[in-house]
């Protein structure tokens, strides 16, 4: 079997969350799926003397997954993030935090920091007769202010990209699970750099809506919450689903 049809398959049975994921791993010898992800990893898998997968929680890695490999003395260390789906298309939250924080990892320019909390709602509208009482949407800023938002971002396209889809740290994401259920189960395995790359390949650009498209990624404020102020944190999505077509 190829690289290719490796990647993608139909699951010979249903799983509905991470620890299903982890269990599957854990019992890579009888099990079709799990045997397939560690073969598109790169491991052999009469070299592999066990493999011992975890849960993890609050990091941009769901799974943890050790495999020793016979004859070595390190384990090799594979993080993945899981994506569970039941759309054949839909969006999915990939990050969201308060301003501030984004602020302290990236460093926006002032203007752009100004803008910023206008369009989440930190700052109320400066404007006559805004579309939202209680924020700004980026295309009703002036044109000068809305290049600079837009210059920004393309600037730092890739340390965005990263930290939002891949993160920092010891559990970083180094893979991307996409399971997706309707009429049968079906599953997609990329390595996180094709998978940042794939998003990130379109320009930056103001959305019909006024929110932001960096790449194939949205920003947008988050909204909901019945009122509360985590409505004004700062969000990003992506479609998942579209790891079965690249």
């Amino acid at each position: 079997m190829n690289k290719i049809e490796f990647g993608s398959k139909t699951a010979k049975s249903g799983f509905k969350n991470e620890k299903d994921v982890a269990d599957k791993f854990n019992n890579y010898k009888t099990d079709e799926d799990a045997s397939r992800w560690l073969c598109i990893m790169g491991y052999n898998l009469d070299d592999i003397e066990y493999v011992k997968a975890d849960v993890l929680h609050g990091y941009k890695a769901d799974i943890n997954v050790k495999v020793q490999i016979k004859l070595k003395k390190c384990l090799d260390i594979q993080n993945i993030q899981v994506k569970l789906t039941s759309n054949k298309k839909g969006f999915n939250q990939v990050d969201k935090r308060w301003l501030e924080t984004y602020h302290k990892m990236w460093s926006f320019d002032d203007d752009v920091f100004e803008c910023l909390k206008y369009f989440v709602g930190e700052l109320e509208p400066n404007i006559n007769n805004p579309k939202d009482k209680r924020r700004m949407f980026l295309d009703e800023f002036n044109p000068k202010l809305q290049e600079k938002v837009i210059n920004w971002f393309k600037k730092n396209k890739a340390l965005v990209v990263s930290d939002i889809l891949r993160g920092r740290g010891e559990f970083c994401a180094e893979w991307v699970l996409v399971t997706r259920k309707l009429d049968t189960t079906k599953w997609v395995l990329k390595n996180i750099n094709e998978v940042m790359n794939y998003y990130s390949s379109d320009d930056v650009k103001i959305s019909p809506k006024g929110s932001l498209y960096i790449g194939k990624i949205t920003m947008q404020r988050k909204g909901g919450d019945g009122g509360r102020d985590s409505a004004k944190m700062l969000q990003f999505k992506i479609d998942p689903t579209d790891m079965f077509d690249f």
